[in-house]
């Protein structure tokens, strides 16, 4: 039985924040609704669906060309991240995405905003890593992060 809900947050293949999709009864019970993904739809919910709209338009780029723009600025960007290492090059915890649009923002990038960027696989290494950066529904721009061994 499918359950009406309403996005809070960004969900991959999912929708974005003030959508309004149903789902199955146990992905909303199980998974969206205890990791305060999602609300359940109702009368007064919808309401404030506009306010998490105007919210995400905020937040969002523009235009395609402005996502261009700042696809071209990450692309030359020389993105270096300082972590304390062990021997090998093995890092105590890992890098977050919001330490990587940190990194981005000291090294005179734009301002990201940390769920849009994307890391495949955890960063536990010092050397050069990719990570993509989903700034449009048609852009994403692969940004080279190095981590650099802090003793």
């Amino acid at each position: 039985m499918p359950t009406r809900i309403i996005l809070t947050h960004q969900v991959p293949g999912l929708g974005a924040p003030g959508d309004i999709v149903e789902v199955k009864d146990g992905y909303a019970r199980n998974f969206l609704f205890p990791r305060k993904l999602a609300i359940r739809a109702s009368r007064g919910a919808e309401r404030d669906v506009a306010a998490l709209r105007r919210a995400r338009e905020v937040r969002e780029v523009a235009d395609l060309s402005q996502a261009q723009q700042i696809a071209s600025e990450l692309a030359a960007l020389d993105v270096r991240f300082s972590a304390r290492a062990g021997a090998g090059g093995r890092l105590f915890g890992s890098v977050t995405p919001a330490d990587v649009a940190e990194a981005v923002r000291a090294s005179g990038g734009p301002r990201l905003d940390k769920r849009r960027i994307e890391l495949s696989t955890p960063i536990k290494t010092a050397g050069a890593h990719t990570v993509t950066v989903h700034l449009h529904a048609e852009v994403s721009a692969p940004l080279v992060v190095q981590v650099v061994a802090a003793d």
